[in-house]
This record gives structure tokens, C-alpha cells and sequence, in this order.
């Protein structure tokens, strides 16, 4: 049975970037797409605007712009996405980034385990590949490797990368963990995933190149991994029962 999918574009200042994203959509996943939501985060330059004269242009009638009128952050903007799919009934949601920073021609490979029942939520590792090719700045990568191995060794888990933006839901997954009470800064992105974990769903990665152009990132680097690691605290203390955190109390 062909699972109903919404693309969720999230977008922040994207003037630069957003048609450039939206033209490298294969064919394929435009006519398999049930919707692609471009989500613009309170943008202050003109994304929104592009984004709508590029679906009058292109006459793609299944493309819906929202922009909001308070900023709501990236985990926020997410979250807000995430809602989205489950009250309008979609199967699957994938999360790309309006920068064109992850490859939207991935998107049927990433989509692939959920559709098979193979997985509950996929992402596209740039570590598993060759991100200092794609120029990845050292520091990042650096930070990168650090992060996933500390998180790796707390959850138990395997992953390549906690840190990459680019990731497909199961929305039957998102369904079962308690979103509200989630961050919406950045950090929201390894949030999720201790989630995932301790709702016991099946995670998987698939391997995608990296690119780092001229795009500017809102991500202060070293506060943000202090947030990672901070949270990572939290649910650590929950597993253990010395504190209860209501993000953490899933039934898996």
C-alpha cells in the first residue's frame, strides 16, 4: 500500500537557497509526494515570497508555504512540522533543511526502510561518508565524532552521527513519544532520537555526501554541544530512576 508522504521543508532566511532546493527534487519524489510543506520560520528576508513565485511559476499544486509570524527556533519549527503530519494523516514525513545543505535526491533511499517496515526512523549520515570532502569545517567534524561517540556509549547505540539534519519519520513513531515537552533549539535533533531509543523504535542510517557552501549557520557550536550533552545527562538520570523527566516516559 503506498504510504502518504509530506516533505517538510524547514526554512530560515533561505532567499539564497530555497528555489535552488526545491528545482533538485527528483521527479520521482515530486509524483510520490503527497504534499511538501515549506515551513518559514519568521524568515526576514524574502523566502516566503520566493517560495510562493516558485509554485505559481512551476504550477506545482502540491506545494503549501507557511510562514510563521513568531519565530518558533529549529526544534520548534520542527515540532510545529511534526503535528502537522500527524493531524493531516500522513504516513511518513522527511525533514530537509531550506539551506540545501542535505541532498533532497536522497530522499527515496531514505524513505525506502520505513516504506518497507524495516525501520521506524531514518537519517543521513554525512560521518559515514566523507564529510571533510564536502567541506565539512574540522571543528564541526571534530565535534561531531566526539558527541556521537559519548552518545553512543550512554544509549547503547551504533550510530554514525546523532547530528544530521536530514531524516525521514515514521509518523506512527512520532505519534507514540511526547513532543511538547521537547527543546526548541537546536539539540532538539539528538532529543528525538533518546526518544526513539527508550520508545525502543528501529533507527537505521543511510550513507549521504556532505556539502558546506556559502550558507550561514545559525548553530552556535559550543553552546549547542553543552546542550546535547546537558540533555544527554537528563536521560541518563531517567533510565537510571533518579530523576523522571515526562520527554523520557515512553512505553516502548
Amino acid at each position: 500500500m503506498r504510504k502518504k508522504l509530506l516533505i517538510l521543508i524547514v526554512a530560515y532566511n533561505a532567499e539564497k537557497t530555497i528555489k535552488t532546493l526545491l528545482d533538485r527534487i527528483p521527479k520521482e519524489v515530486l509524483d510520490y509526494a503527497e504534499e511538501i510543506l515549506i515551513a518559514d520560520d519568521a524568515s526576514k528576508d524574502s523566502t516566503f515570497l520566493l517560495a510562493e513565485h516558485y509554485k505559481k511559476e512551476r504550477g506545482i499544486k502540491k506545494i503549501k508555504i507557511v510562514k510563521h509570524t513568531k519565530n518558533k527556533g529549529y526544534g520548534g519549527n520542527q515540532k510545529w512540522g511534526y503535528q502537522y503530519a500527524i493531524t493531516h494523516g500522513f504516513d511518513i514525513v522527511v525533514m530537509v533543511h531550506g539551506d540545501a545543505q542535505y541532498p533532497p535526491e536522497y530522499i527515496m533511499p531514505l524513505i525506502k526502510p520505513i516504506v518497507e517496515r524495516k525501520a521506524d526512523f531514518v537519517f543521513g549520515s554525512r560521518m559515514a561518508g566523507h564529510p571533510l570532502r564536502g567541506n565539512m569545517p574540522f571543528y564541526k567534524f571534530l565535534g561531531n565524532i566526539f558527541l556521537t561517540t559519548v552518545e553512543n556509549m550512554f544509549l547503547g547505540t551504533r550510530l554514525t552521527e546523532f547530528h544530521s539534519g536530514f531524516r525521514a519519520y515514521s509518523v506512527d513513531a512520532l505519534k507514540s513519544i511526547p513532543l511538547k515537552y521537547d527543546s526548541d533549539g537546536f539539540h532538539f535533533d539528538s532529543e528525538i532520537i533518546f526518544q526513539l531509543v527508550e520508545a525502543k523504535k528501529k533507527i537505521k542510517e543511510i550513507t549521504i555526501p556532505t556539502f558546506y557552501g556559502e550558507e550561514r549557520s545559525n548553530v552556535k557550536v559550543i553552546p549547542y554541544g553543552l546542550n546535547v550533552l546537558k540533555e544527554l545527562l537528563k536521560y541518563t538520570l531517567h533510565r537510571l530512576g533518579l530523576r523522571k523527566y515526562n520527554k523520557y516516559a515512553i512505553s516502548g
